[in-house]
């Protein structure tokens, strides 16, 4: 058993909630742009006076209403500025945030409404109220239902600001001032690869002593004046501590939430700083070789790829040399700049969450000047416990705890977290608190281990180890995740539980496919379902195994993979909002692909 602790550096006294800052930054930097929202497809400036204006005003509205201390508001929505603004109004009329992501099932919507007990529900557009009122009929609850588009024909805002009309602004501090930080912030759902969804009660607290924390692990990015894209989902608990933070520190926020024009919307915004789960970095540095490479300057992206790495390395073992770093200086302008202007040109680092990046990754990203943060979290432990920081990184690791918490490795591996940000308990569900939490520790059910100087490193998950007939116990994620950073592979699926061997789904990447098809000589509208059995294709993917498998022992290599014809999506229901997988959604959907491996 290990264990690695940090000691606190900020305390969250009983009577604060996360309101708090909004007046405060209200009153004291008055023109402090707070927050960019794109309006007629133009970036408009939002004060922080004007923020705080906002909120008041649909706060009023909720209190006009009915909504009472301790009521559940659920929001359904994609990233978008009206976002943040209900969700801090909801607070100053003392309720509670319950995220439902807008890409949610029916039945997922339903399950929440129901067990969360939601007096009011807040959606985004006219084909998510069909769907939500419908439900909420069903469920014979009393809830009033809001639509924040179109903004234009008067949508939420305006509704809840006509609406509490009557109330004063004093009614509204009056009431925000009755919340402690022991009250409950947001009942956020888990993505629910396994069985349904519980919902985790996040305190005013969690979320003050885990932002406090972040804002002080970051002194070079949380500062004012700097600036973050959000577009990962608000309903996930990574980027609401992003939002949190922004406002606390005065970090300039904008929203976006359509990644399909990502790349032009950073060029406008020019953030300091970006959040995004691995595939996003994955996918930049795919396309940017496969351009090379279509371009015919292949030979000068993969040498600038190699130095970046190398000159990554050496910055651990003293620093570069005068011959590495002089062809850093050279790529650095043929290349590493072009792909920082992808990030906005004025991007210093990202941070990255949900998933392992990989070891190369890390170094090329780090090589180019854009090191990515790889922290460690669930929404049980409110966003990051461990964290890389500018000053403490271990490329490979998912960093050190942040102040005020504990890891400790169990005797079976088994990542153990103490600190602020750990859940009060699963709703309306003491069982599974009772397991989950024990003596104040929260059980991640994830494996890793923890070096001398408190680096982590998530090795696995439990529930996911694969056990071969021969009695090898797997990880799957290793060589997932490498084979997932090849630039034609998109998922991929590692089976074998109670077989003789070690094997693979996996799928291609469309975005890919047009610049491979090209390359190899394959008719243009070429797609997945035709390569299956392609020799050209199997070939490529069995470069991206046999890579893989470098990074295990034999026995715990992949020995057959199957191409499928199809991609895994959420939308398919194989995959979570956050882009994880659902094992046993795949597991069972592809069986017949499965058996015919092992037949």
């Amino acid at each position: 058993m290990r264990e690695f602790a940090v000691p606190a550096t900020t305390t969250v006294a009983d009577e604060e909630n996360l309101t708090d800052v909004v007046w405060a930054n209200a009153e004291r930097f008055a023109g402090s742009v707070s927050f960019r929202r794109r309006v007629d497809g133009s970036w408009t400036d939002i004060t922080a006076k004007d923020f705080a204006d906002q909120v008041i005003a649909a706060a009023k509205g909720l209190i006009a209403s009915g909504i009472d201390p301790g009521d559940r508001i659920a929001l359904l929505s994609k990233t978008r500025y009206e976002w943040t603004l209900l969700d801090y109004a909801i607070w100053a009329a003392g309720g509670s945030t319950v995220p439902i992501y807008e890409t949610s099932s029916p039945e997922q919507v339903e399950w929440i409404l129901s067990d969360s007990g939601a007096k009011a529900v807040i959606v985004e557009t006219p084909a998510h109220r069909e769907v939500v009122q419908v439900l909420v009929d069903r469920l014979g609850e009393p809830a009033m239902v809001w639509q924040i588009e179109p903004a234009a024909s008067g949508g939420a805002i305006d509704e809840l600001t006509a609406l509490g009309a009557a109330i004063s602004d004093d009614a509204v501090r009056k009431r925000a001032a009755t919340v402690r930080a022991q009250d409950m912030a947001t009942l956020i759902y888990t993505s629910g690869t396994t069985g349904r969804p519980k919902g985790c009660e996040i305190t005013h607290g969690n979320l003050l002593a885990q932002t406090r924390s972040a804002s002080a692990e970051f002194p070079g990015l949380m500062q004012h004046g700097n600036s973050v894209l959000l577009f990962l989902p608000l309903a996930h608990v990574f980027a609401r501590i992003i939002q949190c933070c922004s406002v606390y520190a005065r970090i300039t926020l904008g929203h976006t939430p359509d990644v399909k024009n990502l790349v032009a919307e950073l060029a406008e915004f020019r953030p300091t700083f970006v959040l995004a789960v691995p595939r996003v970095f994955e996918k930049v540095y795919n396309a940017a070789k496969q351009r090379a490479h279509a371009d015919g300057k292949g030979f000068i992206f993969d040498a600038a790829d190699t130095t970046a790495v190398e000159w990554s390395r050496a910055q651990d073992i003293g620093g570069a040399g005068m011959v590495l770093w002089a062809k850093h200086a050279l790529f650095d302008q043929l290349v590493y700049a072009k792909l920082r202007a992808v990030l906005g040109g004025r991007c210093i680092a990202a941070v990255s969450g949900g998933a392992p990046l990989g070891t190369r990754l890390g170094h090329f990203f780090r090589g180019i000047g854009v090191p990515v943060l790889e922290g460690y979290g669930l929404t049980e432990t409110c966003a990051a416990s461990t964290v890389n920081t500018e000053k403490n990184m271990k490329i490979g690791s998912v960093g050190r705890p942040v102040a005020g918490v504990t890891i400790r490795i169990d005797a079976d591996g088994e990542v153990l977290i103490k600190g602020p940000g750990v859940l009060r308990r699963y709703w309306h569900n003491e069982q599974a608190t009772e397991e989950a939490v024990v003596d104040g520790w929260f059980y991640t059910g994830d494996l890793g281990e923890l070096d001398s100087e408190g680096f982590l490193r998530i090795t696995g998950r439990k529930k996911e180890i694969i056990v071969t007939a021969a009695g090898k116990n797997v990880a799957p994620a290793t060589l997932e995740d490498r084979i997932r950073a090849h630039p034609l592979v998109s998922q991929c699926m590692v089976v074998g539980d109670q077989q003789p061997f070690v094997a693979a789904l996996i799928t291609l990447d469309a975005e890919a496919l047009p610049a491979w098809g090209a390359e190899h000589g394959k008719p243009a509208g070429i797609s997945a379902a035709d390569l299956i059995d392609d020799e050209g294709a199997r070939a490529t993917v069995q470069s991206a195994v046999d890579d893989a498998n470098k990074a295990v022992s034999k026995a715990e290599s992949i020995r057959k993979f199957r191409i499928l014809p199809v991609d895994f999506t959420e939308e398919g229901g194989q995959l979570t909002p956050t882009l994880k997988l659902k094992r046993a959604v795949v597991a069972k959907e592809f069986a017949a692909d499965i058996d015919a491996i092992y037949s």
